[in-house]
């Protein structure tokens, strides 16, 4: 079983930086999904990922040693790497359905899932302090996302078709995150990831259009690089942090994305106007906001037993 550095701090910071990335991915992917398929845009974010990694490692001569891996770390690799690639097919394709504040509040399952993982399978306690962070996390969430969920309820169609797919993302996500983790026991964070780009990309190739990368213009073109850039940062910190950090607090850190990508549409809006519409936060969705973000805090600077 996987234990963690002790090194939290360093765990914290890397959580967030994948937070602020995942917080502000939505909108590029939803201005990329307006010019490219969905398949394609996967393929290209994990292919790019892994030819980069490969030449870093390669260049610090750290490519992973295959022959170190057990065969259950083959097995828990090809739950990782299935479990990452269901991820990005149905968020991605359950964002071209809803919207971008939507996506983020249904994603959330899967750090909350993912916690409830680490403390099932890796044996990790909560203290008192923790499990009432818990609960005004929830309470947060409630509040902060009230006109969303109340779009869930009532909705039809696309919409709800959306919402579906991103459940199903959220829960495959919750697979690869716990199976990553006890992995570290094996390999490095970089080298795990390493595979787990290779066999995203080899899953997607066939269902790829590369011409129409091609076809782009700069602006496009741009955004797509930064959604493969994306994933390479923001994986690549997260894979870390669980070095550092129990999975359980990871998830608890994770848990702040909706807020930053309400923000990041809030400037976007009013930089293009014409792109995205600005998400509608009353009184009370400003209340809930702070009862995440302290509920967040709670939970991962709260002492485990």
């Amino acid at each position: 079983m996987h234990t963690t550095s002790g090194r939290w701090r360093l765990g914290l910071a890397l959580s967030l930086v994948t937070v602020f990335l995942w917080g502000i991915l939505p909108i590029a992917l939803v201005l990329t999904l307006k010019v490219l398929d969905v398949y394609t845009i996967i393929w290209f974010r994990f292919l790019v990922s892994f030819v980069l990694l490969a030449v870093y490692l390669g260049w610090q001569r750290k490519l992973p040693p295959l022959f170190r891996l057990r065969s259950t770390s083959w097995i828990l690799l090809v739950i990782a790497t299935l479990g990452l690639a269901g991820n990005y097919i149905f968020f991605t394709q359950g964002l071209a359905l809803t919207t971008p504040a939507n996506a983020e509040v249904i994603i959330q399952l899967a750090p909350l899932l993912m916690g409830f993982g680490g403390l099932f399978l890796f044996r990790e306690r909560y203290t008192l302090l923790q499990w009432i962070g818990v609960g005004i996390l929830i309470v947060g969430f409630t509040l902060f996302f009230h006109e969303q969920l109340k779009n869930l309820v009532t909705a039809h169609g696309q919409y709800l078709v959306g919402s579906g797919l991103i459940v199903f993302g959220a829960a495959t996500w919750t697979f690869y995150a716990l199976a990553q983790k006890q992995l570290l026991q094996s390999l490095s964070s970089f080298s795990i990831m390493l595979m787990i780009y290779g066999g995203c990309a080899l899953l997607f190739t066939p269902f790829a259009n590369p011409k129409a990368i091609c076809q782009l213009n700069f602006f496009h073109l741009s955004i797509l690089l930064f959604c493969a850039l994306n994933t390479l940062i923001a994986y690549g910190a997260f894979a870390e942090s669980l070095e550092h950090l129990e999975a359980s607090r990871v998830s608890a850190v994770s848990a702040l994305a909706p807020i930053v990508t309400l923000i990041s549409v809030w400037i976007v809006s009013v930089i293009m106007p014409t792109v995205i519409l600005p998400e509608n936060i009353s009184a009370l969705g400003i209340i809930g906001a702070v009862l995440v973000v302290t509920g967040s805090v709670t939970i991962a600077l709260g002492k485990t037993r």
